[in-house]
């Protein structure tokens, strides 16, 4: 199983060892930054699957930091780390983004604890969003937001198209007949199932997710019906 990545934001370079090591010691993948710009060059990579942020950081202050990655990601889990424990020094936290504020002093154990937490959080709903997505070769629809791409392109599909699309991908691979689709895309309605009619939508989405991309994913299987596949 993959490491978790963590970047740690600290400009006190024996608390930040310290908590890299106890970190590196449950078998997470650290990295550290000891002031604010620094931080945030890394924190733009991309690499990391949770922050551990200072507030009072040379060159740019944690609440600055913060908000700059909320910019780009605002998915990644941030914890705050300082010694400003105000109620209003909180709120700000909160405001530029961060998901959790801990008050130095404190237990190393209360770290790792939240650190858990969020991160077990982060996969909970990696896996849920993952599982509203339906995807072949570099197409890709969501399920929620009722979306397609492809090439990270948007598709603008009518509510028809994006049926007969998901029907497609989800019996990918395996050749699907007209009287499939018939049933399944018109519910049997006799005034709009004729052949004619299921042709046409499939030259509807052909135009839009194969005419200008490579390689063509849906295939006519004279006789039989279509096929959604890559080759």
């Amino acid at each position: 199983m993959e490491k978790k990545r963590i970047l740690i934001v600290e400009d006190d370079q024996r608390l930040a060892e310290n908590i890299s090591k106890g970190l590196a010691e449950k078998d997470f993948d650290t990295s550290v930054a000891f002031d604010g710009q620094i931080g945030l060059r890394l924190a733009s990579s991309g690499k990391f699957d949770l922050i551990i942020l200072d507030v009072n950081l040379p060159v740019m202050n944690g609440y600055e930091v913060c908000a700059r990655i909320r910019e780009k990601d605002s998915q990644i889990p941030i914890i705050m780390l300082t010694a400003l424990g105000e109620t209003d020094d909180k709120i700000l936290g909160f405001e530029k983004g961060a998901d959790d504020y801990i008050v130095k002093p404190f237990e190393y154990r209360e770290l790792l604890a939240r650190v858990n937490v969020f991160l077990k959080r982060a996969h909970a709903e990696s896996e849920a969003n993952a599982s509203n997505m339906l995807k072949i070769a570099d197409l890709e629809i969501n399920l929620e937001s009722k979306t397609a791409s492809r090439q990270n392109t948007k598709i603008e599909l009518t509510p028809k198209e994006f049926s007969l699309l998901e029907y497609l991908i989800r019996n990918k691979g395996k050749v699907v007949s007209k009287a499939e689709i018939a049933e399944k895309i018109w519910d049997g309605n006799n005034a709009e199932n004729s052949l004619n009619v299921i042709e046409v939508y499939i030259n509807f989405l052909r135009k839009k997710i194969d005419k200008d991309f490579e390689p063509k994913l849906i295939h006519t299987k004279t006789g039989m019906g279509y096929v959604l596949k890559e080759d």
